[in-house]
């Protein structure tokens, strides 16, 4: 009869029989580097904590990006790859994450909503919440920024991560960006005055108070489910059910190289965004790039002297500063922590660069930008945190994205590498 010891040695022989499951001793290192950068990363955000100078907004932003940039890495939500995948391959599967950060993010904020403007009444909106303008503009920014998407390759939030992969094509992509926000903040006052000034900004629960709100909300989301399931053609292997899930090899697979789960994947994003409106402002990842955009032009001279209405839009609006914005600490969280995850999994590769794709990269990357910031914001801020936060602005900025999206795939610009 064979003792206990000798029974659980051979249990994790069989663990290791599957390939997927042997840790050579390099990928071991890889993901103690990985884990360690994650700890760092930690350590400076406590330390940020400490610092008078930060404190927690700071120190807590970063630990937002620390989250996002695993997530984003494990669970692939980058908008532009899962519309990608549906409408190219027929593979849906991915349209589930962003479906549950939105629904788990709406939940979220109707209660924070409730919690501080318990009665809706037309006359004030919730503070800092995406909650923007609809006007021709928007609809010019969201078709601008679905032909970007299509022709760099990701949305701004899925070039950060993917930089932390390896992405090379990321770098002129997000070059691109800064020079879409510079020249949109050129142009911004006459189109302010012409389009954004006087259009409606559409707030659902002024309507329908707050769980009428979150009730059409979710059946909307539910409404885009079940289209979702009706045109599935193929199943994505990269979320393949594991035998034996619970042992000590299969656990280890799945948090640092399987796929993680769509309705994992979003149902953090969804409390993440929850609890960054609560404690710091809404998810966005563009406010730091037009900061930076903006003071670099400002400096230079280059702005009028007055932008018309930009700071009073709720919105990722960059100011003019000197110094890292909260927003900056969550875009370095997600860098770094995605590499970090990348690391550990063995999925960071530097992606080759070739002439034409760095062109079609900076060009996408123009488009992203201009059409981020006439949109006061991208996928993350206009789309997740604007439908979240009940605003008809993220409906239709997400629409007609989709469409572009679609419109360019269907014109295989993203074959334009």
């Amino acid at each position: 009869m064979s003792s206990p010891s000798n029974s659980v040695v051979s249990d994790l022989r069989k663990e290791v029989t599957d390939s997927r499951y042997i840790w050579t001793r390099g990928e071991i290192l890889k993901s103690v580097v990985g884990l360690a950068i994650v700890a760092a990363l930690i350590a400076l955000a406590t330390s940020l904590g400490n610092d008078p100078k930060f404190g927690s907004p700071a120190a807590l932003s970063l630990l937002i990006g620390i989250s996002l940039g695993i997530i984003f890495e494990r669970g692939r939500f980058c908008f532009f790859c899962i519309f990608r995948d549906a409408i190219e391959n027929g593979v849906t599967t991915g349209l589930i994450s962003i479906f549950v950060a939105l629904a788990t993010g709406a939940t979220g904020y109707s209660i924070v909503f409730a919690l501080f403007l318990p009665v809706p009444n037309g006359e004030y909106l919730p503070p800092a919440a995406h909650i923007g303008p609809i006007s021709w503009a928007l609809v010019a920014g969201a078709a601008a920024f679905g032909f970007g998407m299509v022709l760099s390759g990701a949305c701004i939030a899925g070039h950060l991560y993917r930089i932390g992969q390896g992405s090379l094509r990321a770098i002129p992509s997000l070059f691109g960006v800064v020079i879409g926000f510079g020249l949109a903040l050129l142009g911004w006052n006459d189109l302010y005055l012409s389009q954004i000034q006087q259009a409606p900004v559409v707030w659902l629960p002024d309507h329908l108070g707050y769980n009428g709100s979150l009730i059409l909300t979710l059946v909307a989301i539910g409404i885009l489910v079940l289209v979702t399931l009706r045109f599935t053609k193929k199943q994505d292997r990269n979320y393949a059910t594991i035998e034996n899930p619970f042992t000590i090899s299969a656990i280890g697979y799945s948090l640092f190289r399987k796929r993680w789960s769509p309705a994992i994947t979003g149902a953090l994003v969804g409390l993440i965004g929850t609890f960054a409106y609560l404690r710091i402002e809404p998810l966005g990842v563009t406010r730091q790039i037009g900061t930076t955009t903006r003071t670099l032009l400002d400096s230079q001279a280059l702005l009028p002297e007055t932008l018309n209405g930009l700071d009073a839009l709720a919105g990722c609006v960059g100011i003019i500063s000197e110094t890292i914005t909260n927003n900056g600490w969550i875009i370095l969280g997600i860098v770094v922590a995605s590499f970090a995850a990348a690391l550990a999994g063995g999925r960071f590769k530097i992606e080759p660069l070739s002439l034409k794709g760095s062109a079609s990269g900076l060009l996408g990357g123009v488009l992203l930008g201009w059409g981020a910031m006439i949109s006061l914001g991208c996928t993350i801020g206009v789309l997740l945190s604007g439908i979240q936060a009940f605003s008809l602005a993220g409906w239709v900025f997400g629409a007609v994205m989709f469409a572009a999206v679609m419109v360019g795939i269907k014109l295989k610009l993203h074959k334009l590498v």
